[in-house]
């Protein structure tokens, strides 16, 4: 008891004296106007809000997303693999597959991955 007690108090003087140091080492010396401003993905907030944006670029992250959360969701089947049956198991996979492969031969198909254009 005694031991753990010592050992939470070590930690948060060490944790204390790196939080110190990392907030007296990153402060900043100068004040630039351009830094001090606003970065809103790119655009210059001074200018108009209506600049016209790239439906390209606004696809390929929709696509990006959705392939992405999928992979995070295939993730999880290799744990369950050893508690699941191995048939129901290779079918749900095998299926969730087939339906990521088919939306990407859908995408590939309507032109969304030429990146040329």
């Amino acid at each position: 008891m005694f031991l753990t007690f010592i050992m939470s108090i070590m930690i948060f003087i060490i944790s204390g004296i790196v939080m110190g140091l990392a907030s007296i080492l990153s402060k900043k010396a100068t004040i630039d106007r351009e830094k001090s401003s606003p970065f809103e993905c790119g655009f210059d907030p001074i200018n108009s809000a209506r600049l016209p944006f790239s439906l390209r670029f606004f696809l390929i992250a929709i696509i990006f997303l959705i392939f992405d959360v999928e992979i995070a969701l295939i993730l999880p089947t290799v744990m369950i693999l050893n508690t699941s049956n191995l048939i129901w198991w290779s079918l749900t996979t095998f299926f969730f597959i087939f339906i990521l492969l088919v939306g990407l031969y859908h995408e590939w198909n309507q032109g969304a991955l030429d990146w040329s254009s």
